[in-house]
């Protein structure tokens, strides 16, 4: 088989643990702000898969968007109680 040159990134450690930052954040949004922490997990997650933690990276910042909704329609619900 011939050698293809590939423009895809090889996975480093830093990538991984900024993708892991970005879980944390995803979780902090659920639990204490979500705007704030909703921000930074999608960034954190986007950076990850932009460095080369493809799956994880875009799953990050894809759970950060939906624990943002969701913390954000828990405290709407909580406010209106």
């Amino acid at each position: 088989m011939a050698d293809m040159p590939s423009t895809v990134r090889p996975r480093s450690n830093a990538a991984r643990i900024i993708t892991i930052v970005g879980f944390v954040f995803a979780v902090l949004a659920l639990l204490l702000n979500p705007i704030i922490f909703g921000v930074l997990g999608v960034i954190a997650g986007v950076v990850g898969a932009v460095l080369g933690d493809k799956p994880l990276g875009w799953y990050a910042a894809a759970a950060s968007v939906v624990a943002a909704i969701l913390g954000l329609v828990v405290f709407a619900a909580l406010m209106n109680n």
